[in-house]
């Protein structure tokens, strides 16, 4: 399979685990804004069935980054919001507006556009390390204060700022995913000795802990849509800062089209979380029986 193929595997993975992440999460009793929630939903059947999908994804999705470019995988894992949202609401039974369906095809229709269009290029496969180091400083020390804020606010509000928090974290651990699947070869104590483990599992472990508190919020669009959207837009800025990736072929000619499909992807997330923003559920309304 190419890297292209491996992505739409990984996006499907991805959807099909964080439904089932998030149907495991809201069967809790504590709140989202409660660390001992995260102790619950380890012992959900359906948590951890959703936990298996999401390590299928991020498999796929390092063998993908391994053979493509940041910028093209992190594109086609974004449409896993896409995946999720008939999955959320045949599963945790959530309302699929007009709204929402406007903003999964307008998604779908950017990505088309951009890939099609721009034909995006690697870069370097080894990034200066100042190029890292400031990537890293500056997404932690936002994810930080975004994670501070959340824990503030509320309903739909709570999970588009921790979703976007999210997407920070993952967006990173895409890139970083896409190092270390360089460094595997040295062995395991090479491994360990290398910087990219350790940012790999501190972006993991972040991303993973602000996603299932705003997947516990039960506002599935606006989490997914605000994480998606987040770490697709960090994804193509590390892509082009860090591994000096083109976002079209040197001397074409749709350079501007392909941008224009991107704004079009971004924005179609953005709508899709709008529209969640409207609907403020009470997460006893769509917990699931167990």
């Amino acid at each position: 399979m190419n890297g292209n193929e491996l992505a739409a595997l990984a996006a499907f993975a991805f959807a099909v685990g964080t439904v089932l992440q998030q149907r495991g999460a809201l069967s809790t009793s504590a709140r989202e804004n409660d660390p001992r929630f995260l102790l619950e939903i380890v012992r959900k059947p359906v948590w951890l069935a959703g936990g298996a999908f999401q390590a299928c994804g991020w498999v796929l999705q390092a063998m993908a980054l391994d053979r493509g470019s940041l910028v093209v995988v992190q594109s086609l894992t974004a449409l896993s919001l896409v995946i999720a949202l008939p999955l959320g609401a045949l599963l945790t039974d959530q309302h699929i507006g007009g709204r929402a369906i406007t903003g999964a095809l307008f998604t779908v229709a950017g990505i088309t556009v951009f890939l099609s269009a721009g034909q995006p290029q690697g870069g370097t496969s080894h990034p200066s390390g100042t190029a890292w180091f400031v990537a890293c400083f500056v997404i932690f020390v936002v994810l930080v204060a975004l994670a501070g804020v959340g824990r503030r606010l509320s309903g739909a509000d709570r999970a588009l700022t921790w979703g976007v928090a999210a997407g920070l974290g993952f967006g990173l651990q895409a890139a970083v995913t896409k190092t270390f699947v360089t460094q595997i070869g040295g062995g395991v104590l090479g491994l360990f000795g290398n910087w990219s483990t350790y940012v790999l599992i501190i972006s993991a472990v972040a991303g993973f802990v602000l996603q299932q508190s705003a997947l516990k919020t039960g506002v599935l669009a606006a989490a997914m849509a605000t994480s998606n959207s987040v770490t697709l837009f960090t994804s193509v800025i590390l892509g082009v800062a860090v591994y000096g990736e083109r976002l079209a072929k040197p001397g074409g000619s749709h350079g501007g089209l392909a941008v224009l499909g991107l704004l079009i992807a971004v924005g179609g997330i953005a709508v899709l979380a709008g529209s969640a923003s409207r609907e403020q559920p009470d997460t006893a309304d769509l917990r699931p029986s167990t």
